[in-house]
């Protein structure tokens, strides 16, 4: 059993090693005096050192190892032998159990009194190594879920609706907070964060109830035998469903949007998680290529005109919108949004909420937000013909007007205006740009390994690249507790800009689809969404199989199928591709 038992001086250490000087130890010092962090994380917050070069200082003094829990293939299993309690009260996980003792990642091992409680906890002789707070804490969220949490609520809960409780006195105030609904509730929200889920979808079968969360677009299925409960899952959010929903978990400030509808079996229920407290992300966050970025960047600085960002539910388009709605957000612009829910609050900006039953459409509030003399306006979404014509023609006279629109690609974005009623040569003359985006899941670092492809994906290449495509390697994740064994861990966004150009406004003006079709196709330094896709593939950030699902071409190469391909998403946000 490794102890460390003589204390050691972060600073002195650091000094020693060359590391750092000892006027930057004082300041950090004096830093640490105000503001109360450890040391060492003062000092790198401060630039003084990284946390690398400190982790590996650190594990080469106490002679222990230094361990990338990012790349560390465990057992969630021997990970539990600690509880997820004390698991993060000493910054501790258990990483193996080999030769009669345990490897203990710490995130601080020269702690004496974590190191000698979690001896007492866990009663077996310890082995220290040194590992990354921030990876540390990550594994904890993935390993220590609420599974057996959330069962054993429902079960409370089942047992006392079988006692024949009325739902309506089950329900009734806010000073219920330790009724079983309430806590199961709470449960939901809370492992639904801690796996960063997008969305939670409550479905009553016929025998049992369905809890789903969307992670990374892929849903994740619990079963909960206790199907009486649904009916007061229902009745609680419904009542909750009235208000403003906000809750806080595990310090993140989270915005819940509830959507209902009937089933043969009850009531399915869909809750959309939006984390308030990261803040809106900028353009620089949102994975888009450099060149596509400085041209986007360009276009929505004109004076006047319309851009659409597209994409199917779930593409990440509003998040793309509110990132151009921070650029643009000056003291000498007047910005107003018309939105179907306001989902994230700016500053200075003018936000409407869509009230379809008192008469607050997309289309009034559009008439009245250009009697405000607006220099931006943020539509939503181009929902029907009537939008559509008021957001063109603000375009034509003098405002800069951003919108979504449910398409596949760029090229396609302009006839679906024409198909919607708009005049060929509004559109030439309103629209600027078109960029379409889509979401591809990113390769799970900790399962990654070499994809030796299959001939049809090599015959889709070399149709796609000719000779280039011969010598290419790409990679695909196998698997393992850190993804959820999909292989796949966070998501990257591709883009595909079209800037609407003389030519393209001509075949507009002509009602010629096919024409446009072709001038898009050949517009110099146009690179199609399935192009973006290839990129990351071919720097190992995502598979071909994702590249495959987002040209379109698994249903056209027969016998090719990725079984953990996503259903259709909700709208989630962008992830940074950080």
């Amino acid at each position: 059993m490794s102890v460390v038992r003589k204390k050691i001086r972060i600073g002195e250490m650091l000094i020693d090693n060359g590391l750092i000087t000892q006027d930057q130890l004082q300041t950090a010092l004096s830093t640490q005096k105000k503001t109360g962090h450890k040391l060492g994380d003062t000092m790198i917050e401060l630039g003084f050192v990284t946390s690398q070069r400190l982790l590996d200082c650190l594990a080469r003094q106490l002679h222990i190892p230094y361990i990338d829990l990012q790349h560390y293939k465990y057992n969630p299993e021997t990970v539990r032998l600690l509880h997820e309690t004390y698991a993060r009260r000493f910054r501790a996980i258990v990483l193996n159990d080999a030769k009669g003792e345990l490897l203990v990642g710490m995130a601080d091992p020269t702690d004496l009194f974590a190191f000698d409680e979690l001896v007492k906890l866990l009663k077996r002789p310890v082995r220290q190594a040194v590992v990354r707070e921030t990876d540390l804490l990550r594994t904890i969220d993935t390993v220590y879920r609420r599974t057996d949490e959330i069962h054993n609520l429902a079960e409370e809960l089942g047992e006392e609706l079988g006692g024949g409780v009325n739902l309506s006195d089950l329900l009734p105030a806010s000073e219920l907070e330790d009724a079983p609904v309430v806590k199961l509730l709470r449960s939901l929200f809370e492992d639904a964060a801690q796996v960063g889920a997008s969305d939670i979808h409550i479905e009553p079968d016929e025998a049992v109830l369905r809890i789903r969360q969307r992670i990374d677009g892929l849903l994740h299925e619990q079963i909960i035998k206790e199907k009486r409960i649904a009916g007061a899952l229902v009745s609680r959010l419904k009542l909750l469903s009235g208000l403003d929903i906000n809750i806080k978990v595990r310090g993140k400030s989270i915005d819940i949007r509830l959507s209902t509808m009937p089933l043969q079996h009850g009531e399915s229920v869909v809750m959309r998680l939006l984390d308030q407290s990261g803040g809106i992300l900028s353009l620089d966050q949102i994975g888009m290529a450099p060149a596509i970025l400085r041209q986007f960047r360009h276009i929505i600085q004109r004076p006047h005109g319309m851009v659409l960002v597209t994409g199917p539910t779930g593409s990440g388009k509003t998040t793309t919108l509110y990132a151009t709605l921070n650029e643009l957000n000056q003291s000498d612009k007047k910005v107003i949004t018309v939105e179907d829910p306001v989902e994230y609050r700016l500053p200075r900006i003018n936000q409407v909420q869509i009230h379809r039953r008192i008469g607050l459409t997309f289309a009034s509030v559009l008439r009245a937000a250009l009697r405000q003399d607006p220099d931006i306006i943020m539509v939503g979404e181009m929902r029907d013909q009537e939008t559509t014509e008021i957001g063109l023609r603000a375009a034509m006279t003098g405002h800069m007007v951003l919108s979504t629109l449910h398409t596949n690609d760029a090229v396609s974005t302009a006839l679906r205006l024409l198909d919607m009623g708009a005049e060929g040569y509004v559109v030439a003359a309103s629209l600027q740009a078109v960029l379409a985006q889509r979401l591809v899941r990113r390769l799970c670092s900790s399962c990654i390994e070499d994809d030796p492809l299959s001939p049809l994906q090599r015959s889709w290449l070399r149709t796609q690249l000719g000779e280039a495509a011969e010598g290419l390697s790409f990679r695909r994740g196998i698997g393992c507790p850190k993804c959820h064994n999909t292989g796949y861990r966070g998501r990257i966004g591709i883009f595909e800009l079209l800037d609407i150009d003389d030519e393209l406004a001509d075949a507009l003006r002509r009602n010629d689809n096919a024409g446009f079709a072709e001038a898009a196709r050949n517009q110099k330094g146009f690179r199609p969404l399935e192009f973006c896709a290839l990129d990351y593939a071919r720097q190992g950030l995502t598979s071909m199989a994702e590249v495959l699902r987002i040209a379109g071409q698994i249903e056209e190469f027969a016998g090719f199928e990725d079984e953990s391909q996503p259903d259709a998403v909700e709208e989630t946000p962008v992830p940074s591709p950080a």
